[in-house]
């Protein structure tokens, strides 16, 4: 329960966790941003993390003093880089047994599905693709180590989509930090491009009880 009070208290009120974590000094600070990315990139149990806006939200925060954004971009490199590669393992070495228990409810058959199509439709490039896409992001490593990609190769696009995708939504909380419009609507923005990720998530599920029915 306290993680997920964590999570819903970033959700609720991001400038103030956000400032929370940086008034307890920059480990924890830090090792926040790690901890989220990380885990919602690497452990397939935890999906829906808000990678992207907090990846935004931390670069408003470089902007105005509070991270240091070349500390802020390798811990984010690093994290989403470490994340896939340990959900690649997972996949591989349990990913059979983890969808035969059925105890991820994240992990719908519609889901899987999408995630193996889109790995099917661009293959090696899906590693790098897919981080832009919630969800995917964190299914499509965990079916490739359970489909037996090569490692190596998984490791170029992981590493490539890793740093492209955190630096991107990290850059745009800096360089869009220093907007009035943006310091004053702060909270509206976070909560757009979290709802930007959960709509296709949303129109999935419906899909799929309109396609039960």
């Amino acid at each position: 329960m306290g993680f997920i009070n964590f999570i819903a208290e970033l959700l609720h009120d991001p400038r103030a966790a956000i400032a929370s974590w940086i008034a307890a000094g920059p480990l924890v600070a830090y090792g926040c941003v790690f901890l989220i990315i990380f885990i919602e990139t690497g452990v397939v149990f935890f999906p829906f993390l808000p990678g992207d806006s907090l990846l935004f939200a931390s670069g408003f925060f470089a902007h105005n003093g509070g991270f240091n954004i070349m500390a802020l971009l390798g811990i984010a490199w690093a994290a989403a880089i470490l994340g896939d590669q340990c959900n690649f393992m997972i996949g591989h070495l349990f990913g059979k047994k983890i969808i035969a228990s059925g105890k991820v409810k994240a992990m719908t058959p519609e889901r899987i599905e999408k995630s193996e199509k889109f790995l099917e439709k661009w293959g090696h490039l899906a590693i790098f693709l897919g981080r832009f896409f919630p969800f995917i992001r964190t299914f499509v490593p965990f079916i490739a180590g359970m489909g037996g990609m090569h490692w190596r190769n998984f490791v170029i696009f992981n590493v490539l989509g890793g740093i492209t995708w955190s630096t991107l939504f990290t850059l745009l909380g800096y360089f869009f930090g220093g907007i009035p419009f943006v310091q004053e609507h702060f909270e509206l923005l976070i909560v757009g491009i979290v709802a930007v990720s959960i709509v296709p998530t949303v129109v999935g599920l419906v899909k799929a009880k309109l396609g039960k029915k």
